[in-house]
């Protein structure tokens, strides 16, 4: 009855997204009546399958359904087969129906379910080339963020299916060794810097009190506002917590301890991923994947050359209207720019709780002033908070993380505060913008929020599309005159000017072999950031082959697609109707994107 009762739950859930009836037949035919049906049955199904995500998506809790925020997810080799084998069986679904009988709204939808799926098909051969465990991501750091961030506790059995899943944490940790062992029997190993990090990290992990562990103290701050349990059961729920990190938790880490302690001698200060196996047919289909086109690396090379001079162009510009000395170049100019201490908070615990304050404010204040730009907004709210300290010193500078479905979360703008210059106040109106209004948050919870859309296109992972919105929305933001400080100008194309460094960089490590440390070069002779922002953005694109392209890439392409449409319609250009084309389809192939804003000029033209 129990898991009856979930899908009935998530049925209702599309029920109340769609604004229609889901009938026993759509849910059980191999080919519903309607498209839609078949879409969301097949991702419902897929998220039933997977405890984590549920937890993340927050589709049941509200129906008081909480069992599967018990358990972790399937980690194991033969759980990804099943996966691989279910996608395309969804394929043949899909293909069963013919172009002719669907609505164009379902048309689109196929379309870009099928983009995931033939990308999936073609990149099968290559699924385990990567390296599920490094200093950005991996169970090791994914687990305690996602208990502290996404585990809600308001009651009893919410803290019992916290602990649960502690005692699930050996068990996934495994599995990961699977994948793990089966990378090394191919030779797929990380570079040598990488296992460092991760040994770095879980070392320190593992060394910590667990009365000071995150698992912990996080269980303790959620305890802390739960006010159905009683003091006697919070302390009794301590208590277990701090036996399981000792008998459970920490042992489930020696195990990736003691394995990567073991390979690091096998590994080699060759980064790119052209050092793999077939690398290079890797890397091609990752700059596929995430630009959504068909630029090869030495285009995106050469693109990026390009953008970096005219930017810092620009930037010189600036500096020598406000006086600065430009003829000693660019990379001098930066450095007497950045080392200004107005330009930074105290370096001390009041400065790190003020500059999330000042981001908040930044925040509020486009909100209520964005209106000129936009006609849809999202319901859901926003936040910032700061990146857990225990993993600060190998994040991003920022990022975001979507809002529950069922409001019980808002969006949240993770700040890194590990390094107090990493942070010029210059440079945080960009960031807040980027992450946040009318950024990430805009475009993500917009999406979350569409009716009539199936729940694929609510969530579709087209980095181009996302996180090229996310830089034109930076432009966007200047734009309606939210940046007018010079310095904050500075501040939006230092911002762009690191994305364009970034084709530079991607494409010198992966295709033209660069090591490391010249790529850590040019970066700091090319955008004057931080040290520690340049050396840990790096080792991001090391093992995230390709995605640093996406940015640049697609803020270039809406960029274009918003010329066209206004030098097509004149004076019946409106920047918030061309938002809406943007983001009332969700994320997009570029590709497709172009299309429909071609289908918005033809119907505005036709008025």
């Amino acid at each position: 009855m129990k898991r009856f009762a979930k899908y009935i739950g998530l049925l209702l859930i599309i029920v109340i997204a769609g604004g229609g009836t889901f009938a026993a037949y759509e849910w059980n035919a191999d080919k519903p009546f309607r498209f839609r049906s078949l879409l969301d049955r097949e991702v419902v199904k897929l998220a039933f399958e997977d405890p984590e995500t549920l937890t993340s998506l927050g589709f049941l809790e509200g129906l008081g359904i909480k069992d599967h925020n018990a358990h972790l997810s399937d980690a194991s080799l033969a759980h990804d087969q099943r996966l691989m084998a279910k996608a395309m069986e969804i394929k043949a679904l899909i293909e069963a129906y013919s172009d002719s009988e669907l609505s164009e709204n379902d048309l689109l939808s196929k379309r870009i379910a099928l983009y995931l799926l033939d990308y999936l098909e073609a990149a099968a051969p290559y699924q385990y080339h990567n390296y599920p465990a490094n200093q950005l991501f991996g169970i090791q750091s994914a687990f305690p963020s996602f208990m502290q961030a996404q585990h809600q506790v308001h009651d009893l059995e919410d803290a019992e299916n916290y602990l649960h899943r502690m005692t699930e944490l050996p068990r996934k940790f495994n599995q990961y060794m699977e994948g793990l062992t089966l990378r090394e029997e191919r030779n797929i190993l990380p570079p040598r810097f990488v296992v460092q990090r991760v040994l770095d990290e879980m070392n320190a992990f593992v060394a910590t009190p667990p009365t000071e562990n995150i698992l912990y103290t996080a269980l303790e701050e959620k305890l802390s506002s739960a006010s159905d349990i009683s003091d006697e059961q919070k302390s009794d729920l301590l208590a277990r917590a701090v036996d399981l990190i000792e008998t459970d938790v920490y042992p489930a880490y020696d195990t990736f301890i003691d394995y990567f302690n073991r390979v690091i001698d096998k590994t080699n200060s060759d980064d790119g991923i052209w050092h793999l196996p077939q690398g290079d047919e890797v890397y091609a289909l990752a700059l596929q994947f995430f630009t959504t086109t068909d630029y090869t690396a030495d285009e995106i090379h050469e693109i990026g050359l390009r953008e970096v001079d005219r930017i810092q162009a620009e930037i010189l510009a600036i500096l020598a209207a406000e006086g600065y000395d430009t003829s000693v170049g660019f990379t001098a100019a930066m450095e007497v720019l950045s080392a200004n201490p107005d330009f930074y908070y105290e370096d001390s615990d009041a400065g790190r709780a003020q500059i999330l304050e000042d981001y908040q404010i930044i925040l509020d204040e486009i909100d209520a002033g964005i209106d000129s730009a936009f006609n849809i907004r999202p319901i859901a709210g926003m936040e910032v908070v700061r990146i857990p300290e225990f993993k600060e010193k190998t994040s991003p500078g920022a990022y975001y993380q979507q809002p529950a479905i069922d409001g019980s979360r808002p969006g949240r703008f993770f700040a890194n505060l590990y390094d107090i210059k990493a942070t010029p106040k210059f440079g945080m109106r960009t960031l807040a913008y980027h992450e946040g209004i009318p950024g990430h948050h805009f475009q993500i919870a917009i999406a979350m929020e569409l009716e009539g859309m199936p729940l694929i296109r609510r969530m579709s992972p087209f980095t181009a599309y996302t996180e090229g919105w996310a830089l034109y929305a930076e432009q966007v933001a200047w734009e309606q005159g939210f940046q007018n400080d010079p310095y904050d100008n500075i501040g939006r194309l230092v911002a762009e000017l690191f994305r364009a460094v970034r084709l530079v960089v991607d494409t010198g490590i992966h295709h033209q072999r660069w090591t490391r440390e010249e790529a850590i070069d040019y970066m700091l002779s090319n955008t004057g950031m931080a040290e520690s922002d340049v050396v840990s953005e790096i080792e991001r694109y090391i093992v995230m082959p390709g995605q640093a392209t996406a940015y640049k890439i697609g803020m270039m392409k809406i960029l274009e697609l918003r010329s066209k449409a206004q030098n097509a319609l004149g004076d019946r250009f409106d920047i918030r109707d061309f938002h809406d084309v943007v983001l009332k389809n969700g994320a997009v192939p570029l590709a497709i994107l172009e299309e429909l804003v071609d289908q918005y000029i033809a119907e505005r033209n036709a008025q």
